[in-house]
This record gives structure tokens, C-alpha cells and sequence, in this order.
């Protein structure tokens, strides 16, 4: 590190903290919205550093908020600890050995910690400085599939917070580009009528001809969607395991994803028709309803400027000749192509021996990453946000995969951890430091929001679909 800042310092005084707090939710892993143990990890972590908490975001258990600071600007610090199903994986094992049915193969356990780490990094430098403003952490759970943030933007949880930051665990270091895609689930369950299928099988009306004739014409869809729309499903209930009994219910969900949000509407609609229209082939009733929706990111250049600064000042994750055997046993298990693509979406040569990044992706690189979405869109509308990438495994490494989640309790991955929470730190104080910026900040948000307003993809009627408890 050639610079040093004296928030870098306040970060550093935290790293034991984290990093264990870190591990203990990657040994616990939990899916959206089941997320007991992180978030009490987290609150708990919240009371030691003497936030103001308020628990129970949006009426969901699992999603919490610590708040330090008086007066001033509002800066949310926004942190995730939900896992995958089917992605346990043995930690510091560089082959596929599962355990138990949840991984964290996107490093959220990372992402939280990091993000409450900067967040009480700012409450220090806050309480040293003298200076007005609040910040808060809002621990965000169900990132994955449940869109637990547009449930909380939707209760008005952000109207008061001037500007939000954020991060992911990545390959590579850079500024996070706002190319995500807004998206919907939604399940679509047939009801027919049952019948003995070598007796009867006229009288029979098959849920699980018409689940399979929709996908067929969802299939036949995709010529037509616009550029870069996806449509994407599963089989929640295939009607049974009996191929003797024609099934009188089976459940598909499709996810149907688009660039922008305004585009979305229009392809759900189509998406709609052609389940009619195999209810109507089949002779069967469907029932649709939606789970979750997101919107894109919308993009700040201010902010993103302001960050990329400070990874600029910061440099590249500081990893050592230690961490470079088990990232190459790792590259070791990917593809060719895996290595590749991430210089491909950075433009950048292909560095085939270089297991682990070394350098920050200047500002105007990285917008060819691939797209996914994020429930992070929703607030990205709601207040201005930054979200940095912030390298923590191999190069190559596929994020929802087993190699990612081994990795996650790695000495590599602390150290970009701890390295996101100085970057998300820093950005965060020149927020609180300088009116302009966050004013500038504001003014180019508003103006995009005049020209488009924002309308929340979620249906009034759609709630959080938090399992019972007990």
C-alpha cells in the first residue's frame, strides 16, 4: 500500500472482528429469508459496536439495520448474507466435496462483513472528526431470488438516506458497473384432472403436458425478446413420480429478465399468453403468481468517480506468495474459457499465469461484464449508489459454483474482504467530507428520475414469501 488514509487505519483496527465474523456465517449457511443465525450474528455485532438498531425491516425477520452518528447527511452501508442451495463445499478443499445442502457460492458472508465493517469504520472517523451525519448498515437478506431489498425500498425504508454504497466478491477489482437486469419470478401451477394413464387416459387432463408445452412456447419466444432478454425456469412440481397417473398438478417457475424495466411488463405479458395458451391446449386451468421482482441498476457517475479513487489511492488487493497455491489448485479445476472471460469482459490481454489480481480496473473497463440481476436496483432508484468488485478468489472463478464457496474462508479472501470495507470507507467519508460530491451525487439522480421515473416491480398484493416459523 503506497498511500495511507486515516480511515484505512480505523478499518485496519477492526479486521479480527470481521474476518471472524465473516467465517462464523459461512459455517452457517441459510437461504433467503431463513437467515436466523447470520442476522443474529450480525445484530449481535451490531450491539457490541453500540448501534441504534431496529429490527424486522419490511416485517421481515431476517433483515435488520444499526445506526450511529446525529445530524447531517443520511449514508446507508448495504450488507448481504444469504446462501445457495446445493453449493456446501468444504472449505480450503480445491476438488468438489460437498456439505449439506447450502454454500455460500456467491460470498455473501463475505459481502455482509465487509459492509458492516465499513459502516462502524465510518461511525469511528464520525466520532474522531466532529462531524455531522449519520450512517447506518442495513443487514439485507434474500439477495438471491427473494429481492428482499425492493420489499424494503417499497416500505419506505430508504426515503430518508441520502446516498447508499455497497459491494460484491469478484475476481478482479473496479468500480461495479450499473449493467445488471431487472427481472421477475414467477410460478406458474396447472391444474388438469387425474387418471389412470393406460386405463383412462382420455379422461385424464394432463398439468404436466401443459408445464412442457408452455416451455416450448416460451422457447419459441426467445427469437423475439429483445436484446438482452432472458427467460429462464424450473420445475417446482413435475406432477409426481408416478408415470402410470396423469398428473393434476404440476408447477413451473419462470424467471423473465430484461435490461431496462420499462421492457420487462411487455415480456411478462407474452410470457403470460403462451401459459394460457397451453392451459387452453390441455384443457387445464393455470395460476400464476409472482415471487420477487428487481429492477436494473441505475448507474452514478459521481459516485462512481468518487470510488474509484479511492480504489485508485487504495491499489490492488495486497495478497502474498501464500495465497498463490491454492488459488492455481483452483484455476486448475476451471476451463480455459473460465480464465479467459474475465479478461475478456475487462478487455484486457489474457494473463493465463496470473492466479490472483494485481491490478484495479480502470473506470471505463468492465462495462463487457456479464449480466445478472440484483435487488440492489431497487434502491439504486430510490438514492444514489456505488457498488464496487472487489477481487477475493482465482481468476476465472464462476460465481454460484463450488469453487467459489471453497474459497470463502480462505486467508485471500479476508484480505479482500477487509480491503471492501476500506474502499466502501473511504467512499463513505468523502460523502460525509464533502457537500458538493454527495450534492452532485443527488442532482444527477434526480435528473435521470425526471426523465424516468421509478415504479416498483413488485405487485401491491405480493409480499415477502418468509417461511413459517418453528
Amino acid at each position: 500500500m503506497q498511500n495511507t488514509d486515516r480511515i484505512w487505519e480505523i478499518a485496519e483496527r477492526h479486521r479480527a472482528d470481521f474476518t471472524a465474523l465473516a467465517d462464523r456465517v459461512f459455517d452457517t449457511p441459510e437461504v433467503a429469508y431463513t437467515e436466523t443465525e447470520s442476522c443474529a450474528a450480525h445484530t449481535a455485532m451490531l450491539d457490541t459496536m453500540g448501534a441504534r438498531i431496529t429490527r424486522d425491516l419490511a416485517a421481515i425477520p431476517t433483515a435488520v439495520m444499526g445506526e450511529w452518528g446525529t445530524g447531517g447527511p443520511v449514508i446507508a452501508i448495504l450488507g448481504e448474507y444469504d446462501a445457495l442451495p446445493e453449493l456446501g463445499q468444504e472449505p480450503g478443499v480445491a476438488e468438489e466435496r460437498a456439505l449439506g445442502r447450502f454454500g455460500h457460492g456467491c460470498g455473501h458472508n463475505l459481502l455482509g462483513s465487509a459492509a458492516l465493517m465499513a459502516a462502524v469504520a465510518l461511525r469511528d472517523w464520525l466520532a474522531e472528526t466532529g462531524t455531522p451525519g449519520r450512517v447506518r448498515y442495513y443487514g439485507c437478506p434474500a439477495e438471491e431470488g427473494g429481492a428482499a431489498k425492493t420489499f424494503m425500498v417499497r416500505a419506505g425504508l430508504f426515503d430518508d438516506v441520502d446516498a447508499a454504497i455497497s459491494w460484491h466478491p469478484a475476481d478482479y477489482t473496479g468500480v461495479f458497473h450499473a449493467n445488471s437486469l431487472a427481472n421477475t419470478r414467477i410460478d406458474f401451477t396447472f391444474l388438469g384432472r387425474a387418471a389412470h394413464a393406460a386405463g383412462a387416459p382420455e379422461l385424464g387432463r394432463s398439468a404436466l403436458d401443459a408445464v412442457e408445452l408452455m416451455n416450448v412456447g416460451v422457447n419459441y419466444l426467445r427469437e423475439h425478446m429483445p436484446p438482452g432478454a432472458r427467460v429462464h425456469y424450473a420445475y417446482l412440481d413435475a406432477g409426481g413420480p408416478a408415470p402410470n397417473v396423469v398428473p393434476a398438478k404440476a408447477t413451473v417457475r419462470h424467471l423473465v429478465r430484461t435490461r431496462r424495466l420499462k421492457d420487462l411488463n411487455a415480456l411478462v405479458d407474452r410470457v403470460r399468453k403462451i401459459a394460457e395458451g397451453a392451459a387452453l391446449m390441455t384443457e387445464t386451468r393455470v395460476e400464476a403468481r409472482v415471487v420477487s421482482a428487481v429492477s436494473d441498476l441505475l448507474g452514478n457517475r459521481v459516485l462512481e468517480e468518487a470510488m474509484q479513487a479511492n480504489m485508485e489511492r487504495l491499489g490492488p488487493v495486497d495478497f502474498d506468495v501464500a495465497d498463490v497455491p491454492f488459488a492455481e489448485a483452483i484455476r486448475a479445476t476451471l476451463t480455459e474459457e473460465h480464465i479467459a472471460d474475465t479478461f475478456r469482459q475487462l478487455g484486457r490481454p489474457v494473463e493465463r499465469d496470473l492466479p490472483l489480481c494485481d491490478f484495479v480496473v480502470p473506470l471505463e473497463a468492465g462495462a463487457g461484464a456479464s449480466l445478472g440481476s440484483t435487488d440492489v436496483g431497487d434502491v439504486s432508484w430510490a438514492v444514489p449508489t456505488v457498488q464496487a468488485w472487489v477481487a477475493t478468489c482465482a481468476i476465472g472463478t464462476p460465481f454460484h459454483s463450488w469453487q467459489l464457496t471453497a474459497q470463502g474462508k480462505m486467508p485471500a479472501a479476508h484480505k479482500g474482504m477487509i480491503h471492501a470495507a476500506k474502499v466502501m470507507a473511504a467512499t463513505g467519508r468523502d460523502l460525509f467530507a464533502r457537500q458538493d460530491l454527495l450534492a452532485a451525487a443527488k442532482a444527477e439522480h434526480a435528473a435521470h428520475l425526471a426523465r424516468e421515473p421509478y415504479s416498483c416491480p413488485l405487485p401491491p398484493e405480493v409480499s415477502p414469501p418468509i417461511p413459517p416459523r418453528g
